[in-house]
């Protein structure tokens, strides 16, 4: 494990979990690229800054039961969590939001440069979501 790789993870997730935006986008890269679970790829900090307001206007969202993994080398870096959501306005194509809460298992991973989150690649099971936000 490579101790610093694991605590930029550790304060990027510490980030997201705060609501605190500002930190959370300095630990990007200002050419960070964002592979969006079963979606597109977005590159740059701007594109990054505009998919976080959105996920945070639409969803509300904490991590739970982190696990990070870093290579020896520090340049990659992988998270297993837990999402504890709510659904709070309905997102483009999706289900109708009306507060519904879900818990879905997650898990990322990174490729770190210069001390910074370089590519965050997340995966989820879209179905899951959608079952639990249906019910």
């Amino acid at each position: 494990m490579n101790q610093k790789s694991h605590a930029l993870i550790e304060a990027y997730y510490a980030a997201f979990n705060a609501g605190d935006m500002d930190t959370f986008l300095h630990l990007l890269t200002d050419d960070v690229i964002h592979d969006i679970n079963q979606g597109h790829r977005e590159i740059g900090k701007a594109a990054f800054a505009a998919f976080m307001d959105r996920m945070n206007q639409n969803y509300g969202e904490q991590l739970a039961e982190m696990v990070i993994m870093t290579s020896d080398d520090g340049t990659r870096a992988a998270a297993e969590f837990v999402v504890l959501g709510t659904y709070k306005v309905t997102d483009e194509g999706l289900p109708e939001a009306r507060g519904q809460s879900y818990r879905l298992p997650a898990g990322a991973f990174f490729d770190l440069r210069d001390g910074k989150v370089a590519r965050i690649t997340n995966y989820y099971n879209l179905e899951d979501w959608m079952a639990q936000v249906s019910a």
